[in-house]
């Protein structure tokens, strides 16, 4: 059986809201796995889908680009914040973001892109700024959506200077309806990306092993209920779950379309834009998503120094 810690304790509480002996519990007879200790509270209905993220955040920017009927994300990390407010970073990560337009979401194809007013590619000019700042840093990763007639929205979030910041988003939409309609929406529903991090477009777009996941916890928290109700169970558990994770289904977090989905916002649109409207595409990036970080004990690390 795993050693169960105080910190475990702290984290899984720190994730559902759930009490510490209840936190206990569940990592014992999940034997410490955070993820299967989550799943085992909901079950019990002690708590709701955590929906905090737990991934620690790198440091550096997302910049987005828009020009025409493209848009494009990118990340570039770095070691410390004290880099993400220096002008020398962030005016090449708008430049790379810019580049990003052309590479088609492929982040190695950026990396050999020529940099503006040097002799050298992306990865090379990165390189040569690490020795001159004096801190690690890469072009992690991008993204690209565009549309054919139509117009591209964006949003960014904890905005530093312009195209530059924490969380990124940009959405395509199809129509040839009236631009400034669409221009309009677009952002706002940028906006709404950025503040609900959908899973995905609809439910056919969730990965499966989520769907099995929560249908796994249906199943527990109704277990011994005939087999008719329980499909019945299910299928409103996953509408309920549509709409509270996927674009289409969420409501609109705008004061203004109160009650209203997004898929519903969409239909709407088109009557306002006179054409009907598609969203094509979206992405939504933010800065050290996946990336674990170390955690160093500075007290620890002056113990250690001052034995020395």
């Amino acid at each position: 059986m795993a050693d169960i810690t105080a910190a475990m304790v702290k984290d899984l509480r720190e994730k559902t809201g759930v009490g510490m002996m209840d936190c206990k519990a569940a990592l014992a007879a999940t034997n410490g796995d955070m993820d299967a200790a989550v799943d085992w509270l909901r079950a019990k209905g002690l708590a709701k889908a955590a929906k905090k993220s737990t991934r620690v955040a790198a440091e550096g920017l997302i910049g987005v680009a828009v020009e025409g009927k493209t848009g494009a994300l990118v990340e570039v990390n770095s070691e410390t914040d004290f880099v993400a407010r220096n002008d020398k970073f962030q005016a090449m990560v708008a430049d790379i973001a810019k580049l990003a337009l052309t590479a088609g979401g492929d982040t190695e194809k950026l990396k050999t892109a020529h940099y503006p007013g040097s002799k050298h590619a992306v990865a090379e000019y990165v390189a040569e700024m690490v020795a001159s700042i004096g801190e690690n840093m890469t072009v992690r990763r991008t993204a690209v959506v565009s549309v054919t007639d139509g117009v591209i929205g964006s949003y960014m979030h904890n905005q530093i200077a312009p195209g530059l910041g924490k969380i990124g988003v940009i959405v395509a939409l199809e129509s040839t309806g009236k631009k400034d309609e669409l221009a309009q929406f677009g952002k706002e529903l940028a906006m709404h990306i950025a503040a609900t991090n959908p899973v995905a477009l609809d439910l056919a777009g969730v990965p499966k092993e989520t769907l099995e996941r929560e249908k796994a916890i249906l199943a527990e928290k109704n277990a011994g209920k005939p087999e008719k109700v329980l499909e019945k169970i299910m299928e409103s558990g996953l509408k309920s779950y549509a709409k509270e994770n996927t674009l289409l289904e969420q409501a609109s977090v705008h004061g203004d379309h109160a009650g209203k989905s997004i898929s519903q916002l969409l239909a709407e649109l088109g009557n306002k834009a006179g054409a009907p409207v598609k969203l094509n595409a979206y992405v939504r990036m933010q800065l050290g998503e996946g990336i674990e970080k170390k955690e160093d004990d500075f007290a620890a690390e002056v113990a250690k120094a001052a034995a020395v």
